[in-house]
């Protein structure tokens, strides 16, 4: 929260300054691409602003305005750590006013009260508000002159307007592969999207597909939930500060990714069957493999084992490597694991383990513990 960069290209970089990972409206402006890697960013545009990320910073800030918006609903889906969604269906009921005077308010009570400025999009779906979150975003202002900076509203009788000047790659939900296969048919609207019979969006993007084109219209296919849903899988990645070579060096990141991914593992009760492990080298080409453990595992021993294994099997000596990353695969909920015997008593230790580990970051702060080498 630094007022003396308003209005400025602002671009925030990854772990390790690797890469860019959020730009002001300025720095897309300039042309920025999201991801691009830090070593070109700032010799193609130097005179934009690079800030190193905080990721305990980011946590707490979302967290306070997360609590902000679920002061207006109790129907918000935090849909990721800088995205949520809110029901306002009963909003003239609750708060005595309609939704575009309610979005103005949370946006002024969040600038106010924790110094940050969020854009809203307000529409009849989910995938539309966040079509017009990004509208609000890059501060345009098509169809109500009148209306707040940052705040942008997609009404039922303006959609088919909307969906003629909307990109089909702007989509949310459409994705590389199909935006590729849209554009080899001549697709480039949302409303070319819109237009398309049934028949071939289900034989071409399934179930997901006609989801899509519904909600496209105004149709409420993906209401907002509240339920947390568990992950599908867990991945930990960070670009390196600087290209790698040294297998030590490069072998001692992992303990704090498996840290990062048990313990989330933990948060939400899950067990991970197996995990992989990827090296990206200097060029981009990606190194993997993976090892499926004896019986799910969410501890930091077990995944740092097995992590280890991986490891030396894809690191080939002399390659020249940009980041490293581990991904927990084939996750389950604990109740579902069964354990047999013989595993049953080394288990338990390392649960005790684990769990002390996290009371105690809880109490005095991360990286108050680490794995030493073993």
């Amino acid at each position: 929260m630094n007022p003396t960069l308003a209005g400025k290209p602002i671009c925030v970089l990854s772990n390790n300054d690797g890469c860019v990972i959020a730009r002001s409206y300025e720095a897309k402006q300039m042309g920025i691409p999201m991801g691009y890697p830090y070593f070109k960013a700032k010799v193609q545009f130097p005179n934009a602003i690079y800030i190193s990320s905080s990721r305990g910073n980011y946590v707490e800030i979302s967290n306070r305005i997360m609590d902000k918006i679920k002061e207006y609903s109790d129907t918000v889906e935090v849909y990721s750590i800088d995205e949520a969604f809110i029901d306002l269906t009963n909003t003239l009921t609750a708060h005595k006013c309609t939704p575009e005077e309610l979005i103005a308010r949370i946006k002024k009570e969040i600038k106010e009260e924790i110094g940050i400025d969020v854009s809203i999009g307000l529409a009849p779906t989910k995938t539309l508000a966040k079509y017009a979150s990004e509208k609000a975003k890059n501060g345009s202002n098509v169809f109500q002159e009148d209306f707040p900076k940052g705040l942008y509203q997609i009404k039922q009788e303006n959609i088919k307007e909307e969906l003629e000047n909307a990109k089909i790659e702007d989509i949310w939900g459409i994705g590389r592969m199909n935006s590729r296969l849209m554009r080899s048919y001549l697709i480039k609207t949302a409303q070319d999207f819109c237009t398309l019979n049934d028949s071939w969006i289900k034989k071409n993007m399934g179930k997901a597909g006609l989801d899509l084109k519904s909600e496209l219209m105004g149709e409420i296919r993906n209401p907002v939930s509240k339920e947390v849903k568990p992950p599908k899988s867990i991945q930990k990645s960070a670009s390196f500060k600087t290209f790698l070579t040294d297998k030590q060096e490069i072998k001692s990141i992992i303990n704090l990714h498996t840290h990062r991914i048990c313990k989330k593992l933990r948060k939400y009760n899950l067990k991970a069957g197996s995990v992989l492990v990827f090296l990206r080298k200097k060029d981009f080409t990606v190194l993997s493999n993976k090892i499926k453990f004896k019986i799910p595992e969410n501890s930091e021993i077990e995944f740092n084992s097995a992590s280890y294994k991986i490891f030396d099997t894809i690191y080939e000596e002399g390659a020249v490597y940009r980041s490293l990353g581990i991904v927990a695969l084939n996750l389950k909920p604990e109740d579902e694991c069964q354990i047999n015997l013989f595993e049953q008593e080394r288990n338990q230790k390392q649960e005790k383990l684990s769990k002390a580990w996290d009371k105690l970051e809880e109490k005095f702060g991360k990286k108050i513990l680490r794995l030493g080498k073993y």
